[in-house]
């Protein structure tokens, strides 16, 4: 997968998220996961963890909602509160905020929206491992 490529499908998992197309969102990031390393890999798992998340409250499954944004929220952690250009700690919270409502047997009223702070540098080769957080 070259460079492009993978700008093109963050940049369309992002925009599908944002949307609440929950489902299309988690297969654009799963194929751009295939193709990560760490720590991209699990970053990319948390973003995939809620969308599934999502997807499940909105279907009224509120145990498979509960279980995906758990695994989002601890996978998501090594990444606060910015990585990679999103806003890792604002989504974290938000995400927080709307596990606390589902728990407490309500609904989703207001979906949280992935925010970016600057342009995602891309999937992380062995080079540029070494360069730190992009």
């Amino acid at each position: 997968m070259d460079d492009g490529d993978a700008q093109a499908l963050f940049d369309r998992g992002i925009d599908l998220f944002n949307k609440q197309e929950f489902f299309e969102c988690h297969e654009v990031l799963e194929e751009l996961w295939t193709f990560s390393q760490q720590p991209d890999r699990w970053f990319l798992q948390a973003l995939i963890h809620f969308a599934v998340g999502f997807y499940h409250a909105g279907r009224s499954n509120p145990n498979g909602a509960t279980r995906q944004l758990r695994k989002g929220l601890r996978k998501i952690q090594g990444y606060l509160p910015q990585w990679d250009g999103v806003e890792t700690g604002k989504i974290a919270e938000a995400v927080e905020q709307q596990l606390r409502e589902i728990e407490a047997g309500g609904t989703v009223a207001s979906y949280p929206r992935i925010v970016m702070s600057s342009a995602w540098p891309g999937l992380r080769s062995p080079l540029r491992k070494c360069q730190g957080n992009g």
